[in-house]
């Protein structure tokens, strides 16, 4: 035999209040809140990744479109030492004889030389006498010259050339060393 109790319940059932159910709620709201906020926190990283991504990406192409040319720029550096150094072979009677062939190489120099300017390749050209630079210049020799500064230089080799902010080739040249007594 079971009793029943006023409230209408009987022996052995399972009794339950608001307050119990509440307590369950509250637990699943938690358990809600607590997947709300890791799912939310994955969105935000996987936007910043995106995001970080997107300017990575940006950057990449940035440098492709300023350095990309760099390989065709070192291997057209020898076309400009060339004609450089034709230039600077002619004597003035070679230069009555053929005006016209001498006129064409420092024109086509002088063409190469707008091409580089226009993307941004500019010649190294330094002085005799200006200070030795490690970034630009490269020291083919070292040797002590009387009236000299030690680490200025006292010859020009061969001209360097910049793309942009970069250094395609340092200009070759020979540099004072302390001036022998």
């Amino acid at each position: 035999m079971t009793n029943e109790y006023p409230n209408g319940l009987t022996e052995g059932e399972d009794i339950t209040s608001p307050l119990d159910e509440a307590v369950e709620d509250t637990s699943e709201i938690d358990t809600l809140i607590a997947e709300r906020d890791a799912l939310q926190d994955k969105f935000m990283r996987a936007l910043a990744d995106a995001d970080n991504a997107r300017k990575r990406a940006d950057k990449e192409r940035r440098e492709a479109e300023q350095y990309g040319g760099s390989r065709l720029a070192r291997d057209l550096l020898p076309v400009y030492d060339a004609l450089s150094r034709a230039l600077d072979t002619v004597t003035d009677e070679q230069r009555d004889a053929t005006g016209a062939l001498i006129e064409g190489v420092e024109l086509t120099l002088r063409e190469l030389s707008n091409v580089f300017a226009k993307h941004g390749i500019n010649v190294i050209t330094p002085a005799i006498g200006d200070r030795f630079d490690p970034l630009q210049h490269e020291a083919m020799f070292e040797a002590p010259v009387p009236g000299t500064i030690s680490g200025n230089i006292i010859q020009v080799m061969g001209h360097g050339f910049m793309l942009h902010d970069r250094l395609l080739r340092p200009a070759k040249v020979g540099v004072s060393s302390s001036p022998a007594n």
